[in-house]
């Protein structure tokens, strides 16, 4: 591929934000290369999703082959970017990249930093989804799901987290531990109709009966709560496992308790709210309790990779407060001259696919502008090779993707499954003829 005559960027990161932002910069007519952690491309979207959403994830992969099948596009997969990397970013802006999107994702992981968060049984929501969807190395690593398991937050990964752990690791009893109360619930009908079937009804209406007073108290009708949801009732699945599901309202954890290194109690400090400009806040009243529980996982969103090597500010990498290169006000620009971000590197735990789409393909308009002040550039490829085979380890292709997946493709049929991976990096390079 002739390089002469065009701009050269290097997109790192292939989840959503990544392919779609690496597609429209290649048709704006530059040459792309999109460089990602895994082997495999597609991100959340590959191994985010729960797992029987077979219809879904296949539509999906349908996308992206047709973003890797752009001639402007180059693949390397199993490369690791950052300062602790095989390229850093200043190796890239050394090898001929003009522009450099950075579409990671939120790498991090976000702790509350509350004593006991060491314990066997304790794990973050990411750790897990990447657990049971498939994604070397947490494929391959040890979880401990007890009797009773406690999952913290409110949201789509909660229920997600609560499905498998009922389902497949089929744990007694699931409670919802949820800061504020039910009216701020953010998981949607879709997500809970695969989950509402194992709601313990009494437990709820004891719930619901028990933090009542903090709701009317600004203003909240507990109906109005218990409809937002039991509304996924209507369209709730068939129940197929026994164990039960709850909620814990107005709690906040405030410590995890063990003995010989296993947790034993998650505790809780209960909580009341108040209005703050139109907002509703949930503030400790200093009374807490504990709860026996085997497993508790954090759902409480993410932060980007801290040692990737760019600035941070809280969970997201700093963006520019004065952008050149703005798209619909929103500024896509990091720090650094030429280095954008999109995605969840942006704006972390922000929307599902079709939003990190969007912010990706955003984020690449804001790098076209950018290379229009311009002229074409040449990828040393020299230096590129060189850096790549001094990592050691293999670097996966297109092509090598199209086998990969071929592979798999007749290990699920030969196995009667609708779908089916490999667990480990190595059983796919070897799949690939590259182990």
């Amino acid at each position: 591929m002739s390089t002469s005559n065009q701009n050269l960027v290097a997109v790192i990161g292939a989840g959503p934000a990544g392919l779609f932002g690496a597609r429209e910069i290649a048709n704006a007519g530059a040459r792309v290369v999109l460089f990602n952690r895994d082997i495999k491309a597609g991100g959340l979207a590959e191994y985010g999703i729960y797992p029987d959403k077979h219809v879904m994830k296949e539509g999906l992969r349908k996308q992206f082959r047709g973003v890797l099948d752009n001639p402007n596009i180059d693949y390397y997969g199993n490369v690791n970017l950052g300062a602790q990397g095989t390229l850093s970013l200043d190796d890239l802006r050394g090898m001929g990249f003009q522009a450099i999107l950075v579409a990671v994702g939120a790498q991090g992981t976000k702790w509350l930093g509350l004593p006991g968060e060491d314990l066997r049984g304790v794990y973050h929501a990411k750790d897990v989804v990447y657990f049971y969807n498939h994604l070397p190395p947490f494929s391959t690593q040890e979880f401990y799901f007890g009797k009773r398991c406690a999952v913290v937050g409110a949201g789509n990964v909660m229920v997600d987290i609560s499905r498998y752990l009922l389902h497949t690791a089929k744990v007694d009893e699931v409670i919802s531990v949820v800061r504020r109360g039910p009216n701020e619930i953010n998981f949607t009908k879709e997500e809970m109709k695969h989950l509402i079937a194992n709601l313990d009804m009494p437990t709820f209406d004891s719930e619901l009966s028990r933090v009542s007073p903090s709701l009317t108290a600004i203003g909240q009708p507990p109906e109005a709560g218990r409809h937002k949801i039991l509304d996924a009732l209507a369209k709730a699945d068939p129940k197929t496992a026994d164990g039960k599901f709850r909620f814990e309202f107005l709690a906040s954890p405030t410590q995890m308790l063990g003995e010989n290194g296993a947790l034993t109690h998650l505790e809780i400090e209960d909580n009341i709210l108040s209005l703050k400009d139109g907002e509703v806040k949930a503030r400790g009243t200093g009374d807490k309790r504990t709860i026996a529980v085997d497993t508790v996982i954090f759902a409480i969103g993410d932060k980007v990779d801290e040692t990737f090597g760019l600035p941070i500010d809280g969970n997201e990498f700093v963006k520019s407060a004065e952008p050149k290169f703005a798209i619909d006000g929103i500024s896509y620009e990091s720090t650094l001259e030429g280095v954008f971000v999109g995605g969840w590197s942006r704006k972390a735990s922000e929307g599902l696919v079709g939003v990190a789409r969007k912010d990706g393909t955003n984020a690449a308009r804001a790098v076209a502008k950018y290379l229009q002040t311009l002229g074409p550039a040449s990828l040393d490829e020299e230096a590129l090779a060189a850096k790549l085979k001094a990592s050691g380890s293999p670097v996966v292709t297109k092509e090598d993707i199209k086998k990969l997946e071929a592979v798999e493709a007749e290990e699920a049929k030969k196995r009667g499954l609708e779908e089916y991976k490999f667990d480990s990096n190595d059983e796919m390079l070897k799949a690939m003829g590259l182990g």
